[in-house]
């Protein structure tokens, strides 16, 4: 690490040219290649998964989005003349836009079923060629403006489908400009330098950048989420920016102790560059975890989180280092400069609320320890009526067009209308289209079921279909349970006596299908996960109980961001204030890559608070002055870093997205307790309790571990060494003032 930190600040201005020139050639590469990003939740071997491609096979017609249109009037009917007119020569229109295949309106023959019972709301469907994924934002635009143009004072339009959700706005990049302002301000703060506090910034925009564009190009070789990219960016910029942060104050730290630019910033990345890499590390084997679950859609969301970090690992020891050998002496501010000229170098000495808040752990341990476990309990409890289902438009913010479609439709034809079930079957001679003839009336008589649309046969007869309306909506646990009735006990009693085999499909049971895969796989998951990063924490520290009580920690820290997720998106508490629409089930995909984020984020302030006790410790063999000097040491930097990292993860809220807005809400939480109740108050009373047995290793497992070392403790030793040889008067005098204050001599 010294070497390579060594080179790039020598090489200073080759090795900002490469990160600009390695940044802009992804991008521009992106940029021609243009997105594809696939939301495909389909698990192949699944029921709905093979409902999805029968219906495909038999009807390849019916591949492309399907989106509606929904029109109510305030008085009157919309089977009135002028009503019928306006909308059928919207509907005419909308056929003939580029992209859209066809448009089955409310007033032929096949779809009076599209006009509500108190004839006041219709609905249309406008099917296009492609799949959302694939479908230009301009061509679903031309669509929405061409129905909102029919709107007047008595007449509302509005649009409903995964197309339409294109066009409405989402936060732009607010979010993250937002985030960046905090962070910046955070730092300076904290620095009291401008050029010290915009390094961070940059090094960490340099490589999400990078990687933001990198995930563009990901999703032309493999199945990428829409949402991995503002994952990325929001993992990267948290990650990044703090990663920055450490090695900063390192650099800063050997300036003050007298060393030059150069030497700061080699010592800098030589050391908590080294916890920078440990930590990167821990957080990409819990993303690189969800490979294990074998879907292509987590697939893709792993790789590009992954590269995410990755990349801003490499940043923070490559490219801040030549940057902060540009700035010189200016990562000091000016007090601390004109006083380095008038005293020269100084020890450091933690003192202030650092320095009295690790001696009041210290001296409360018990009491402390019950207070952190109880907070924690508490805001966990919400996790345990956790229900994995679809969120839909219907879950959207009440001014979008989707929501309103939504709430319109479920008003005019029942909840159920948004999210129809599709049963699908091969059939094999008239037995079995008599008994598809017969099921209509079956699924017409089954507790749960709304409406049941007419069999349709493809044009060799060899393929069916028929749609199930549920009487809930489509993330109703009822909608749930009437598709396992539907699969236990309605179908299999159809099929005796003919060779059907009537696969269910459609929104709610794909989801469905995807959370039980999800669900029977967690375990797995979570062990690998947490193993692996045992395992790291036990070469790094040579310890049993630390890595233990690092994943007892992590785990707790994961299971109370959960129970405010549930709180906000499922309860509903304050989810509309925000913005964030209506109450909801939590996705299905989100306990696996929460659980791969906040591991891995978690473990990043284990690594650095742990890896400075673990310092102290080889140094004096006194475990009360290792976890009392560790947390004094470490406490400040971990809480600004925590501050930048909660601030940029709420910042996305603003996004619009509701899973982005999840995903910001579950880390800010998360990360806050870590940083606020584990870290600085459970970890250090439970290490004061547990004694000398923190670093309890057997004999035989030490001699079989290979030796590696997050931050040699010779390192510190010879800095302190060469900060007092340069100004051995200057240091005894402090020493002697400060002797009283050290937090390293308060007694136990």
């Amino acid at each position: 690490m010294a070497a390579l930190a060594r080179w790039c600040v020598q090489r200073r201005l080759l090795s900002v040219l490469l990160w600009l020139l390695a940044f802009a050639g992804v991008a521009a590469g992106a940029a021609v290649a243009g997105t594809t990003y696939s939301n495909d939740y389909q698990v192949p071997g699944t029921e709905s998964g093979r409902a999805t491609e029968l219906l495909h096979e038999g009807f390849p017609q019916l591949g492309g989005d399907s989106d509606t249109v929904v029109w109510h009037t305030a008085s009157g009917s919309v089977r009135a003349v002028d009503v019928e007119q306006t909308m059928t020569r919207i509907l005419d229109r909308i056929e003939d836009l580029p992209g859209v295949a066809s448009v089955a309106g409310p007033y032929d023959g096949p779809g009076t079923g599209r006009i509500s019972d108190d004839g006041r709301t219709a609905y249309a469907s406008v099917t296009f060629d492609d799949r959302a994924e694939d479908i230009a934002e301009g061509e679903a635009r031309a669509v929405v403006d061409t129905a909102k143009s029919a709107e007047t004072d008595g007449l509302r339009v509005e649009l409903g489908g995964s197309a339409v959700a294109l066009t409405e706005s989402s936060g732009g990049h607010l979010a993250e400009i937002v985030g960046v302002i905090v962070a910046a301000l955070v730092l300076f703060l904290a620095f009291g330098s401008l050029a010290a506090s915009l390094l961070p910034i940059a090094t960490a925009l340099v490589g999400v950048g990078t990687a933001y564009a990198g995930i563009v190009l990901l999703g032309h070789v493999m199945t990428v989420a829409d949402f991995a990219p503002m994952l990325g960016m929001l993992v990267g910029l948290g990650v990044g920016i703090d990663y920055a942060l450490f090695i900063v104050t390192r650099h800063r730290r050997g300036l003050k102790r007298g060393l030059s630019v150069t030497e700061a910033a080699t010592n800098a990345v030589a050391t908590t560059g080294r916890a920078v890499v440990f930590a990167g590390a821990t957080v990409c084997i819990a993303l690189l975890g969800m490979l294990i679950l074998r879907l292509s859609f987590l697939n893709g969301v792993a790789i590009a989180a992954g590269l995410t970090v990755i990349l801003t690992v490499a940043a923070s020891v490559t490219l801040l280092p030549a940057l902060l050998s540009f700035i010189g002496m200016r990562a000091l501010s000016r007090r601390e400069r004109r006083r380095l000229a008038e005293h020269g170098p100084q020890p450091e000495v933690p003192t202030g609320f650092a320095a009295r808040w690790s001696a009041f752990v210290e001296r409360h341990p018990k009491v402390l320890g019950m207070v952190a476990l109880a907070i924690m309990a508490v805001l966990a409890l919400p996790t345990f009526s956790l229900h994995l289902g679809t969120s839909d438009q219907g879950n959207g913010p009440k001014t979008a067009t989707t929501r309103q479609a939504y709430d319109l439709l479920a008003d005019g034809f029942g909840p159920g209308v948004n999210g129809p079930l599709t049963l699908v079957t091969k059939v094999d001679g008239a037995d079995d289209k008599l008994a598809l003839d017969n099921l209509d009336g079956t699924l017409r008589a089954t507790d749960g079921v709304a409406s049941v649309t007419p069999v349709t046969f493809d044009s060799g007869g060899h393929t069916a279909y028929l749609g199930v309306v549920p009487e809930s909506s489509p993330q109703s646990k009822d909608t749930s349970d009437l598709v396992d009735r539907l699969r236990g006990e309605v179908l299999p009693r159809a099929e005796s006596g003919t060779s059907l085999d009537v696969q269910v499909g459609g929104m709610t049971a794909g989801y469905d299908d995807f959370a039980d895969v999800i669900v029977s796989k967690l375990p797995v998951f979570v062990g690998v996960v947490i193993g692996l990063g045992c395992l790291l924490l036990l070469l790094a520290f040579r310890s049993v109980g630390i890595p233990l009580k690092a994943a007892a920690m992590n785990v707790a820290a994961v299971a109370s961001a959960f129970g405010v997720v549930v709180a906000i998106f499922q309860w509903g508490w304050g989810s509309e204030l925000l913005g964030l629409g209506s109450a909801g089930p939590i996705e299905p995909f989100l306990p696996v890559i929460m659980v791969s984020v906040l591991f891995g984020l978690s473990m990043d302030y284990q690594v650095f608070l742990v890896s400075r006790m673990y310092e102290e410790w080889l140094e004096t063999g006194d475990n009360r002055r290792a976890v009392r000097v560790g947390l004094a040491e470490t406490s400040r930097v971990i809480n600004s870093a925590a501050v930048i990292m909660i601030s940029v993860f709420l910042a996305f809220v603003l996004s619009g997205d509701r899973v982005i807005a999840m995903f910001g809400i579950a880390l800010a939480a998360a990360v806050a307790l870590d940083a606020f109740v584990l870290r600085t108050l459970l970890v250090p009373a439970l290490m004061h309790l547990l004694g000398g047995a923190n670093w309890w290793l057997p004999r035989w497992l030490d001699k079989r571990m290979p030796r590696i070392s997050i931050e040699p403790p010779e390192s510190r030793a010879a800095h302190e060494r060469l900060a007092a040889a340069t100004d051995a008067e200057v240091a005894d005098v402090l020493a002697e003032e400060e002797r009283q204050r050290d937090v390293r001599d308060i007694p136990g």
